[in-house]
Protein backbone atom coordinates (compact mmCIF):
# COMPACT_ATOMS: atom_id res chain seq x y z
CA UNK A 1 0.00 0.00 0.00
CA UNK A 2 1.29 3.46 -0.90
CA UNK A 3 2.29 5.62 2.05
CA UNK A 4 1.70 9.17 0.88
CA UNK A 5 2.63 11.74 3.48
CA UNK A 6 2.49 15.48 4.12
CA UNK A 7 5.65 17.22 5.21
CA UNK A 8 6.92 20.72 5.77
CA UNK A 9 9.34 21.54 2.92
CA UNK A 10 11.68 24.52 3.05
CA UNK A 11 11.50 26.72 -0.05
CA UNK A 12 13.73 29.59 -1.14
CA UNK A 13 12.87 33.25 -0.49
CA UNK A 14 14.99 35.92 -2.19
CA UNK A 15 16.95 38.57 -0.24
CA UNK A 16 14.71 41.52 0.64
CA UNK A 17 17.27 44.04 -0.58
CA UNK A 18 17.32 42.57 -4.10
CA UNK A 19 20.97 41.53 -3.87
CA UNK A 20 22.37 38.40 -5.49
CA UNK A 21 21.56 35.39 -3.30
CA UNK A 22 24.60 33.57 -1.96
CA UNK A 23 25.84 30.93 0.48
CA UNK A 24 29.28 31.16 2.08
CA UNK A 25 30.65 27.62 2.12
CA UNK A 26 32.45 26.73 5.35
CA UNK A 27 32.81 30.40 6.27
CA UNK A 28 35.66 30.80 8.72
CA UNK A 29 35.01 32.06 12.22
CA UNK A 30 36.92 35.30 11.60
CA UNK A 31 34.13 36.73 9.45
CA UNK A 32 31.03 38.26 10.96
CA UNK A 33 29.09 37.94 7.73
CA UNK A 34 26.17 35.48 7.87
CA UNK A 35 26.60 32.24 5.87
CA UNK A 36 23.66 33.18 3.62
CA UNK A 37 21.75 36.31 2.69
CA UNK A 38 18.42 34.67 1.84
CA UNK A 39 15.76 32.93 3.88
CA UNK A 40 13.57 29.84 3.78
CA UNK A 41 9.80 29.64 3.67
CA UNK A 42 8.11 26.47 4.97
CA UNK A 43 5.17 24.95 3.08
CA UNK A 44 3.25 21.76 3.82
CA UNK A 45 3.35 19.63 0.67
CA UNK A 46 1.88 16.24 -0.15
CA UNK A 47 4.58 13.73 -1.07
CA UNK A 48 3.42 10.67 -3.00
CA UNK A 49 4.94 7.26 -2.34
CA UNK A 50 5.66 5.83 -5.80
CA UNK A 51 6.73 2.37 -4.63
CA UNK A 52 5.11 -0.14 -6.97
CA UNK A 53 4.80 2.36 -9.82
CA UNK A 54 8.32 3.77 -9.81
CA UNK A 55 8.84 2.61 -13.41
CA UNK A 56 6.60 5.51 -14.52
CA UNK A 57 9.32 8.00 -13.53
CA UNK A 58 12.29 8.27 -15.89
CA UNK A 59 15.21 10.66 -16.24
CA UNK A 60 13.75 12.09 -19.46
CA UNK A 61 10.16 12.62 -18.28
CA UNK A 62 10.31 13.28 -14.53
CA UNK A 63 14.03 14.02 -14.14
CA UNK A 64 14.70 11.06 -11.84
CA UNK A 65 14.71 7.29 -12.10
CA UNK A 66 14.65 4.54 -9.48
CA UNK A 67 16.35 1.18 -9.81
CA UNK A 68 17.43 -1.87 -7.85
CA UNK A 69 21.01 -3.08 -7.81
CA UNK A 70 23.09 -3.82 -4.74
CA UNK A 71 26.49 -2.16 -4.52
CA UNK A 72 29.51 -4.41 -4.16
CA UNK A 73 31.14 -1.79 -1.94
CA UNK A 74 29.12 -1.58 1.28
CA UNK A 75 31.22 -0.02 4.05
CA UNK A 76 31.36 3.64 2.87
CA UNK A 77 33.71 4.58 5.70
CA UNK A 78 36.82 5.60 3.79
CA UNK A 79 36.82 8.15 0.96
CA UNK A 80 39.76 6.50 -0.78
CA UNK A 81 38.03 3.11 -0.78
CA UNK A 82 34.80 4.69 -2.05
CA UNK A 83 36.71 6.22 -4.96
CA UNK A 84 38.61 3.01 -5.77
CA UNK A 85 35.74 0.55 -5.32
CA UNK A 86 32.37 2.33 -5.55
CA UNK A 87 33.17 4.79 -8.35
CA UNK A 88 33.94 2.15 -11.06
CA UNK A 89 30.84 0.06 -10.35
CA UNK A 90 28.73 3.22 -10.28
CA UNK A 91 30.08 4.36 -13.65
CA UNK A 92 29.09 0.97 -15.05
CA UNK A 93 25.60 1.26 -13.52
CA UNK A 94 24.97 4.77 -14.86
CA UNK A 95 26.17 3.74 -18.32
CA UNK A 96 23.78 0.79 -18.39
CA UNK A 97 20.79 2.83 -17.22
CA UNK A 98 21.37 5.89 -19.42
CA UNK A 99 23.18 4.58 -22.50
CA UNK A 100 25.89 7.22 -21.97
CA UNK A 101 29.37 6.62 -23.39
CA UNK A 102 31.61 8.58 -21.03
CA UNK A 103 31.13 9.30 -17.32
CA UNK A 104 33.32 11.30 -14.96
CA UNK A 105 32.43 11.19 -11.25
CA UNK A 106 33.65 14.45 -9.76
CA UNK A 107 32.73 14.03 -6.08
CA UNK A 108 30.64 12.22 -3.51
CA UNK A 109 29.00 13.02 -0.21
CA UNK A 110 28.27 10.58 2.59
CA UNK A 111 25.52 11.79 4.89
CA UNK A 112 24.90 10.44 8.37
CA UNK A 113 22.19 12.29 10.21
CA UNK A 114 23.25 13.37 13.69
CA UNK A 115 20.35 14.91 15.60
CA UNK A 116 21.43 18.06 17.39
CA UNK A 117 24.66 18.56 15.44
CA UNK A 118 25.29 21.34 12.93
CA UNK A 119 25.62 20.22 9.33
CA UNK A 120 28.39 22.61 8.31
CA UNK A 121 31.34 20.31 9.09
CA UNK A 122 32.50 18.85 5.74
CA UNK A 123 33.32 15.57 7.52
CA UNK A 124 29.85 15.30 9.08
CA UNK A 125 27.43 16.11 6.29
CA UNK A 126 23.76 15.90 7.23
CA UNK A 127 20.70 15.47 5.01
CA UNK A 128 19.82 18.70 3.20
CA UNK A 129 16.49 20.09 4.38
CA UNK A 130 15.87 22.69 1.70
CA UNK A 131 14.45 22.41 -1.80
CA UNK A 132 17.30 22.89 -4.28
CA UNK A 133 18.95 21.85 -7.54
CA UNK A 134 22.68 21.14 -7.31
CA UNK A 135 23.73 22.93 -10.51
CA UNK A 136 22.74 25.76 -12.86
CA UNK A 137 23.54 25.83 -16.58
CA UNK A 138 26.55 28.07 -15.92
CA UNK A 139 27.95 25.93 -13.11
CA UNK A 140 27.36 22.73 -15.11
CA UNK A 141 29.44 24.02 -18.02
CA UNK A 142 32.08 25.24 -15.54
CA UNK A 143 32.20 21.71 -14.07
CA UNK A 144 33.16 20.26 -17.45
CA UNK A 145 36.02 22.76 -17.79
CA UNK A 146 37.10 22.14 -14.20
CA UNK A 147 37.18 18.33 -14.29
CA UNK A 148 38.28 17.59 -17.88
CA UNK A 149 41.43 18.50 -19.79
CA UNK A 150 41.22 21.67 -21.93
CA UNK A 151 41.89 19.50 -24.99
CA UNK A 152 38.69 17.48 -24.36
CA UNK A 153 36.18 19.93 -22.85
CA UNK A 154 35.20 21.90 -25.99
CA UNK A 155 34.30 18.82 -28.05
CA UNK A 156 32.41 17.24 -25.14
CA UNK A 157 30.38 20.42 -24.70
CA UNK A 158 29.22 20.23 -28.31
CA UNK A 159 27.40 16.95 -27.57
CA UNK A 160 24.62 16.15 -25.15
CA UNK A 161 25.78 16.08 -21.56
CA UNK A 162 24.12 15.85 -18.19
CA UNK A 163 24.97 16.04 -14.52
CA UNK A 164 23.38 13.15 -12.67
CA UNK A 165 23.55 12.22 -8.99
CA UNK A 166 23.44 8.56 -7.95
CA UNK A 167 21.85 8.39 -4.49
CA UNK A 168 21.36 5.35 -2.29
CA UNK A 169 20.87 4.56 1.40
CA UNK A 170 23.74 2.86 3.18
CA UNK A 171 23.67 0.46 6.16
CA UNK A 172 19.86 0.12 6.30
CA UNK A 173 16.62 1.42 4.79
CA UNK A 174 16.15 5.21 4.63
CA UNK A 175 12.97 5.43 6.69
CA UNK A 176 14.27 8.41 8.66
CA UNK A 177 14.57 11.65 6.65
CA UNK A 178 13.85 10.17 3.19
CA UNK A 179 14.59 11.94 -0.10
CA UNK A 180 11.79 13.78 -1.92
CA UNK A 181 11.99 14.53 -5.65
CA UNK A 182 9.90 17.05 -7.58
CA UNK A 183 8.57 15.85 -10.94
CA UNK A 184 10.04 18.18 -13.58
CA UNK A 185 6.69 18.30 -15.38
CA UNK A 186 5.32 20.33 -12.45
CA UNK A 187 8.19 22.85 -12.39
CA UNK A 188 7.95 26.30 -13.99
CA UNK A 189 11.59 26.76 -15.01
CA UNK A 190 11.21 30.50 -15.65
CA UNK A 191 9.52 31.36 -12.35
CA UNK A 192 10.55 28.72 -9.79
CA UNK A 193 14.37 28.64 -10.08
CA UNK A 194 16.75 31.28 -8.71
CA UNK A 195 20.55 31.05 -9.10
CA UNK A 196 22.34 31.08 -5.73
CA UNK A 197 26.10 31.73 -5.67
CA UNK A 198 28.26 29.37 -3.59
CA UNK A 199 31.16 31.42 -2.30
CA UNK A 200 34.19 29.26 -1.50
CA UNK A 201 37.49 30.68 -0.29
CA UNK A 202 39.10 30.07 -3.68
CA UNK A 203 36.26 29.87 -6.21
CA UNK A 204 32.55 30.30 -6.89
CA UNK A 205 29.89 27.74 -7.68
CA UNK A 206 26.18 28.09 -8.29
CA UNK A 207 23.04 26.15 -7.43
CA UNK A 208 19.33 26.83 -7.89
CA UNK A 209 17.15 27.86 -5.00
CA UNK A 210 13.54 26.85 -5.63
CA UNK A 211 10.60 29.14 -4.93
CA UNK A 212 7.29 27.78 -3.69
CA UNK A 213 4.86 26.70 -6.37
CA UNK A 214 1.60 25.00 -5.28
CA UNK A 215 1.68 22.95 -8.50
CA UNK A 216 4.84 21.07 -7.52
CA UNK A 217 4.31 17.31 -7.56
CA UNK A 218 6.52 15.69 -4.93
CA UNK A 219 7.46 11.98 -4.96
CA UNK A 220 9.46 9.60 -2.80
CA UNK A 221 9.93 5.85 -2.45
CA UNK A 222 9.24 4.80 1.08
CA UNK A 223 11.91 2.87 2.96
CA UNK A 224 14.45 2.70 0.16
CA UNK A 225 17.01 0.02 0.96
CA UNK A 226 20.76 -0.05 0.23
CA UNK A 227 19.92 -2.38 -2.70
CA UNK A 228 17.92 0.44 -4.29
CA UNK A 229 19.10 3.67 -5.88
CA UNK A 230 17.76 6.77 -7.56
CA UNK A 231 19.37 8.77 -10.36
CA UNK A 232 18.69 12.50 -9.99
CA UNK A 233 19.15 14.77 -13.00
CA UNK A 234 20.70 18.11 -12.03
CA UNK A 235 21.34 19.36 -15.57
CA UNK A 236 20.69 18.41 -19.20
CA UNK A 237 22.11 20.29 -22.17
CA UNK A 238 18.93 19.49 -24.13
CA UNK A 239 16.72 22.42 -23.17
CA UNK A 240 14.15 22.52 -25.97
CA UNK A 241 11.33 21.18 -23.80
CA UNK A 242 11.54 17.62 -25.15
CA UNK A 243 13.10 16.17 -21.97
CA UNK A 244 13.26 16.94 -18.25
CA UNK A 245 16.11 19.36 -17.53
CA UNK A 246 16.52 18.92 -13.77
CA UNK A 247 14.94 17.76 -10.53
CA UNK A 248 14.41 19.87 -7.42
CA UNK A 249 14.91 17.67 -4.36
CA UNK A 250 15.21 17.75 -0.58
CA UNK A 251 15.46 15.52 2.45
CA UNK A 252 12.31 15.69 4.58
CA UNK A 253 11.07 14.67 7.97
CA UNK A 254 8.28 12.14 7.52
CA UNK A 255 5.82 12.68 10.41
CA UNK A 256 4.92 8.97 10.21
CA UNK A 257 8.45 7.81 11.08
CA UNK A 258 8.28 5.30 13.96
CA UNK A 259 10.07 6.23 17.17
CA UNK A 260 13.48 4.61 17.44
CA UNK A 261 14.08 4.51 13.66
CA UNK A 262 17.84 4.69 13.03
CA UNK A 263 19.08 8.05 11.70
CA UNK A 264 19.40 8.13 7.92
CA UNK A 265 22.70 7.27 6.25
CA UNK A 266 23.17 7.76 2.52
CA UNK A 267 25.70 8.42 -0.22
CA UNK A 268 25.38 10.44 -3.39
CA UNK A 269 27.84 10.56 -6.26
CA UNK A 270 27.85 13.44 -8.73
CA UNK A 271 28.72 12.57 -12.31
CA UNK A 272 29.29 14.31 -15.62
CA UNK A 273 27.48 12.14 -18.17
CA UNK A 274 28.37 12.41 -21.87
CA UNK A 275 26.76 10.92 -24.98
CA UNK A 276 28.17 10.31 -28.45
Amino acid sequence: MASDTISNLQYFTAPLDGSRPHNRIYADSSTTKPPRNWTQEPHDMQIEDVRGKEELYKLDNAGFQYGREAAKHTSFLNDGEVEREYYPESIDLIKRVTGATNIVIFDHTIRRRRPGEAGDDPQKRQPVSEVHVDQTTASSIARVHRHLPPTEAPSLLRRRFQIINLWRPISYAAVDWPLALCDFRSVDVEKDLVPVALLYRDREGETFGVKYNPNHQWKYMKAMTPDEFVLIKCFDSIQDGSVARLTPHTGFQDPNTPEGTPARESIELRALVFYD
